[in-house]
């Protein structure tokens, strides 16, 4: 079976893409959230929990046995190198999970969520098209400090591993402004979704 028609969907911390990829879910569109294959794959049992143990030890373990996340999360955000070495350990399982679950797509055009797809370009060239949720920096902390309570300087520091917003804005191949109300949403994922069926049956027919 050929490969689907892919759009990346990414944004900035705090800038609305979960609730952008639910929107486009609605409308019948094949979604896969690395962060959540990330989660999937680092549970207890699984490949990504034994890779974690067994490279850097058993320190970052909680009481039951499953990986403390957020204290991988801090040590990450404060140390390149272990962020790097983490990342190692990791991408390759999310990236192979991800293919698998690939293959299982039946809609017209997939989409796959992924925060770092500009940074760290891994599945950038999987992708046919870019999507950007985008909205101001301010906005994108008052809404993370308003769900997780982090102060302002913290989100600040997520902010600052990520693409600047002028940059990741620069790489899109569509944007979709999540500054105002949510009923604001609807009309731009309306308008793309027409626009990737439209793409994508260009790509069925060519082939």
């Amino acid at each position: 079976m050929a490969s689907p028609f892919l759009v990346g969907l990414t944004g900035g911390i705090g800038s609305g893409k979960s609730e952008v990829a639910t929107a486009f879910a609605a409308r019948g569109v094949d979604v896969l959230d690395a962060d959540e294959i990330a989660h999937a794959i680092s549970r207890r049992g699984e490949a990504g929990h034994r890779a974690v143990v067994e490279s850097l030890g058993r320190d970052f373990l909680r009481d039951d046995g499953e990986l403390d996340r957020a204290a991988l999360r801090r040590r990450a955000f404060d140390d390149a190198t272990f962020r790097r070495d983490l990342e190692h350990l990791l991408h390759p399982l999310i990236a192979a999970r991800l293919e698998d679950a690939i293959g299982d797509f039946r809609g017209p055009y997939g989409m796959l969520v992924v925060p770092l797809l500009l940074e760290r370009g891994g599945l950038r060239k999987r992708v046919s098209r870019v999507l950007v949720v985008d909205c101001p920096e301010q906005e994108q902390i008052r809404r993370v400090q308003l769900r997780s309570g982090l102060s302002a300087d913290d989100v600040r520091r997520i902010m600052a591993t990520q693409l600047p917003r002028a940059e990741r804005l620069a790489q899109a191949d569509d944007v979709i402004d999540n500054a105002g109300p949510r009923s604001a949403l609807e009309p731009q994922v309306v308008r793309l979704d027409r626009r990737y069926r439209e793409l994508a049956a260009r790509v069925r027919d060519a082939r």
